[in-house]
């Protein structure tokens, strides 16, 4: 999952940070955030197994879908590059 996460990051030039806990915990969530606002869970594997292009995909749907909402209109510039990669 993190390497669908890094290469979203990378390819919309958007910083990536990865948090981890003491313990594992399943389900894992990838979430989009904006400086100080509250993170927003973009994708959640549900402990699954699914491979990278998968992830990619959802992760690349979710981001096109939210540059369309008004309070995030900071990714309406990078829609293009989502459609890109499709």
């Amino acid at each position: 999952m993190s390497v669908a996460a890094e290469k979203m990051a990378e390819l919309l030039k958007l910083p990536m940070e990865v948090v981890t806990f003491g313990e594992e915990f399943d389900p894992i969530y990838v979430y989009y955030k904006n400086g100080d606002e509250e993170p927003i869970p973009i994708y959640c594997d549900k402990g699954g197994k699914f491979g990278m292009q998968e992830i990619y995909k959802a992760l690349r749907n979710m981001m096109f879908v939210l540059s369309f909402h008004p309070k995030h209109s900071a990714l309406k510039r990078i829609r293009k590059e989502v459609m890109l990669f499709s």
